[in-house]
């Protein structure tokens, strides 16, 4: 069986009014992982994920090919596990 994590993301660039939300949010559902998006009065979108590494790594991947989100930069910590948490949201 698979290792299950939890990471949290900030990401830069141009990350806000470009659709990362709602892209995030339906690529997450997809790879069947748990968490939250949202935006940040700075500009910047912070995301927490959680699921099978490989899965997290291909949401990011997924949303750094996705135009026009421009992703110029990541913060990115492995964070306890949430038990019990089921689905992903976009917060704000």
């Amino acid at each position: 069986m698979e290792k299950k994590i939890r990471k949290h993301f900030i990401f830069y660039g141009r990350v806000q009014g470009v659709g990362f939300r709602y892209r995030a949010c339906y690529a997450a559902k997809k790879l069947g992982l748990s968490g939250f998006v949202s935006n940040q009065c700075n500009g910047t979108v912070e995301m927490e994920a959680q699921g099978s590494e490989e899965a997290i790594w291909k949401l990011v991947w997924t949303l750094d090919q996705t135009k026009p989100i421009q992703i110029e930069g990541i913060e990115e910590e492995e964070i306890p596990f949430k038990m019990g948490e089921k689905g992903f949201r976009t917060l704000n």
